[in-house]
């Protein structure tokens, strides 16, 4: 009785140790699903916190460009709201107003910034990839318009003597014109285009011209235009052109804004090669950003596509 006992006990033990075996393969398979559950979250996360950042970044530097668009856009369609340029008899000069090149920059930089803080917030694959291409193009503009103008100076030279020369003949009829002409030769201490006498290209300073502002120049050329350093002098250029340069020399002053110009580029080119390094970075940083967002959304949206497919 007690062999046969004994030889049952036997038989329960080989009958339980597949039992164990499969016990094995279960706490194995268990424990794998326990660390692959373990790792997946936190691969998860990390891919969020980069998204969530990625977005964070493009968003605000483009909030802040859209609004500096805005502006500039504002800025523009007030200048010709305010000059009446949309009136009959001024429509047929209103393609040479400066105001729309504020008009036409300001509208480009608000939409293009536009179309990537809504990609980011959405995650749009469509509008981040507008706004990376649009942006790419931009960025090789403006290398290659550095590199032409560094290339053709004398050109360029050219065409601010030409650009100045019709500012001065429309001087009295253009009040943008009349402020930036004036700004520039207060700013730069000068006179004309190459020197004073260039003024009389202008039907009003002519010398042949009636009236009292013949053979003048504005006052935006005179040494010391305020009266008593409050009230502005409107008549300190009166007769200039028919003073020789000893004696005008006291009175306005007497090199172009031309030279000026090229003096102040000279002492200023760190800071402007500064300023356009630190611009063309930023452009450079929101592109890498966009791209890498864009990748980083397709991609998660294929592994979602995988998963969905697997289960």
């Amino acid at each position: 009785m007690l062999r046969r006992r004994h030889v049952s006990k036997i038989q329960n033990q080989g009958q339980d140790s597949p039992g164990s075996g499969s016990n094995g393969q279960y706490r194995e398979q268990t424990e794998g699903q326990t660390c692959r559950m373990f790792l997946r979250p936190q691969t998860h996360t990390i891919s969020s916190l980069t998204d969530c950042l990625l977005k964070f970044v493009l968003f605000s530097s483009n909030l802040l460009f859209t609004a500096l668009g805005l502006a500039t856009l504002g800025l523009g369609l007030w200048g010709l709201f305010n000059k009446e340029s949309f009136t009959q008899e001024k429509l047929d000069s209103i393609g040479t107003d400066p105001m729309l090149l504020f008009v036409f920059l300001g509208l480009v930089l608000s939409l293009l910034c536009l179309t990537g803080c809504v990609g980011a917030v959405r995650e749009n694959c469509c509008l981040l990839r507008t706004f990376s291409v649009v942006l790419l193009f931009l960025v090789a503009a403006q290398v290659l318009a550095a590199i032409v103008a560094y290339s053709l100076q004398g050109q360029i030279t050219n065409l601010l003597r030409t650009g100045m020369l019709n500012a001065m003949v429309r001087y009295q009829d253009d009040l943008d014109l009349r402020f930036i002409t004036d700004e520039i030769q207060t700013g730069l201490q000068c006179c004309g285009a190459d020197n004073y006498r260039d003024w009389q290209i202008n039907s009003y300073f002519n010398c042949s011209a009636p009236g009292i502002q013949a053979c003048s120049v504005p006052p935006s050329c005179c040494v010391d235009p305020l009266e008593n350093g409050t009230v502005w002098n409107s008549q300190c250029g009166v007769g200039a052109q028919l003073l020789d340069e000893f004696s005008a020399q006291s009175v306005i002053f007497l090199g172009g804004c031309l030279g000026s110009i090229s003096r102040w580029i000279e002492q200023h080119s760190g800071l402007i090669g500064t300023v356009a390094i630190v611009l063309l970075g930023v452009q450079l940083i929101m592109l890498i950003v966009a791209t890498r967002l864009l990748d980083n959304i397709q991609w998660n949206r294929t592994q979602a596509q995988q998963r969905m497919a697997r289960s």
